[in-house]
């Protein structure tokens, strides 16, 4: 089977700094898309930002020019840097990946983190 599992979310105050990683395990082949999505109180789940294994980069408007994604593929690893976080930015935010393993093709997703921005 295949896991991804995340870190690095917490409290932070506005205009401030956090990184996420996310790192997937299991028998893997190949990992294609890997993204972040978050999900608000009350909202339904966005995609924030993802990234190809060719390294192509999509970023939602919301979060353009604040957040950077990155991979290393060598450790089936995802991050994203957040930067000038906002209030609206408080969210669980959820690590995605397709991935191609010993099991076929699938779509896996994180446990989630929490994202609070507050003073």
């Amino acid at each position: 089977q295949v896991q991804l599992v995340e870190s690095g979310g917490g409290l932070v105050q506005p205009g401030g700094s956090l990184r996420l990683s996310c790192a997937a395990s299991g028998s893997i082949f190949r990992i294609n898309v890997m993204g972040w999505y978050r999900q608000a109180p009350g909202k339904q789940r966005e995609l924030v930002a993802i990234i190809t294994s060719g390294g192509s980069i999509y970023y939602s408007d919301s979060v353009k020019g604040r957040f950077t994604i990155s991979r290393d593929n060598a450790k089936n690893a995802v991050y994203l840097q957040m930067n000038s976080l906002k209030s609206e930015d408080t969210a669980v935010y959820y690590c995605n990946s397709n991935i191609i393993g010993g099991f076929g093709r699938g779509d896996y997703w994180g446990q989630g983190t929490q994202v609070t921005v507050s003073a």
